[in-house]
């Protein structure tokens, strides 16, 4: 972090999530904290409950996030609420509830919410690709979701790999170019 710049506060109890985007954002520092998530299929109305839920407790740069993974064979589910089935299912569970339906294909997608004195900025990208029984370790639902293009899970991937095809990683470069040009 130089000195001259202002820290980011990244608001999450996850700190799997917060090392991917540090090695993206130098001026991350992690606020462990689970914020309050409302029960909501969109992902920016998680990510605005959030923010302001962060802001009644945090001043500065904040940064919060919400992950998502819809998997066609479900209708969209588990979508952001993909943290709950995950709690319930693990892995494999949610891997074979979706198994049964023949259908495969799921989108990743991360949303990135970042206050600053300029108000409330969003950052998303999508990743598709399918779910296979689970492979390697990772995180969450890493060992589940091999991206298209690739013949690995996230969970079988380096950092390294999973930094170049990465939903998270696509969303934090956004947010840099966004700070590059509001210096």
């Amino acid at each position: 972090m130089t000195s001259d710049t202002p820290q980011i506060s990244f608001i999450t109890g996850n700190t799997n999530k917060f090392l991917e985007a540090s090695r993206l954002l130098s001026d991350l520092v992690q606020v462990a904290a689970d914020l309050p998530e409302v029960q909501a299929l969109d992902s920016e109305t998680v990510i605005i409950a959030k923010l302001t839920s962060a802001a009644v407790e945090l001043e500065g740069r904040l940064l919060v996030e919400d992950t998502a993974l819809h998997c066609s064979g479900l209708g969209g589910l588990p979508g952001p609420l993909v943290k709950w089935f995950l709690d319930c299912l693990k892995p494999a569970g949610l891997y074979s509830q979706v198994a049964a339906t023949g259908n495969m294909r799921a989108e990743a997608r991360c949303v990135l919410g970042f206050r600053d004195k300029h108000g409330d900025h969003f950052f998303s990208s999508t990743q598709t690709g399918t779910l296979v029984a689970p492979r390697g370790g990772g995180f969450g639902w890493d060992s589940i979701f091999q991206p298209d293009g690739s013949e690995k899970t996230y969970g079988e991937m380096t950092p390294e790999e999973k930094q170049t095809c990465s939903m998270r990683a696509v969303a934090c470069l956004q947010l840099v170019e966004y700070l590059r040009g509001s210096s």
